[in-house]
């Protein structure tokens, strides 16, 4: 069974621990109105999804 020679550092368990730290969904402006929405989601906005501006929600 493996067991570890030495204690780890503090050092080395926070540098692998980072790679795990979440930054949030990151969003982007929508092509018609510019307002922030979600990836591969239809705007709240306009109600338009993709470059071509689909309408697939009625907006009021």
């Amino acid at each position: 069974m493996g067991v570890p020679k030495r204690r780890l550092s503090k050092m080395k368990t926070r540098r692998r621990k980072a790679a795990n730290a979440w930054g949030g969904i990151d969003t982007q402006g929508c092509v018609h109105c510019g307002a922030p929405r979600l990836p591969h989601r239809a705007c709240l906005a306009c109600g338009a999804y993709g470059k071509e501006g689909r309408k697939v929600i009625e907006v009021n």
